[in-house]
């Protein structure tokens, strides 16, 4: 069984492993492209894995090694921004990352955002199907992927 967890400073080494995993494996899924998140310092990822900045990590494990990855970000109008979604290859169609968004609803809950939103290319059909099932709703609102500007990414919502 996964368990899903905030990061700590003590986790920057699997978390820059896991987000590079990511990048790697979903290169036009993601605002940041492997190669800038390669260049990151250890100080930076340390910052990152300690929530020093706007973004706080959550990260599925199955024992020491994480298989699974998100983060929010609030912005100024109390909602909170999910970004990072990202589970193993060996972990899709399993609970864990039904679990890494639960933990970011929670916490969206608590702390009395208004909703969570995120970017989704409608082409990645099974990332829509899963946001879908998860309650999150298409808005009529489009940009430009920032890693990949030829890329439409769509906002979907979730009233928290």
């Amino acid at each position: 069984m996964t368990i899903c967890r905030y990061t700590t400073e003590e986790d920057w080494e699997e978390l820059k492993r896991i987000r590079l995993a990511a990048l790697l494996d979903a290169p036009t899924a993601f605002g940041v492209s492997h190669a800038s998140a390669a260049a990151y310092t250890d100080e930076a990822w340390r910052d990152r894995a300690a929530g020093r900045g706007p973004a706080r990590y959550i990260l599925a494990f199955e024992g020491d090694t994480a298989v699974g990855i998100v983060a929010h970000v609030p912005d100024a109008n109390r909602e909170l921004n999910l970004i990072a979604m990202w589970v193993s290859p060996r972990q899709r169609g399993t609970p864990t990352a039904s679990r890494l968004v639960g933990v970011v609803k929670a916490h969206g809950k608590a702390e009395g955002h208004s909703r969570i939103l995120l970017d989704v290319a409608p082409a990645n059909q099974r990332a829509v199907a899963f946001y879908q099932n998860q309650g999150f709703v298409f808005l009529p609102e489009w940009e430009p992927l920032e890693s990949h500007p030829h890329i439409l990414v769509q906002k979907m919502a979730f009233k928290v």
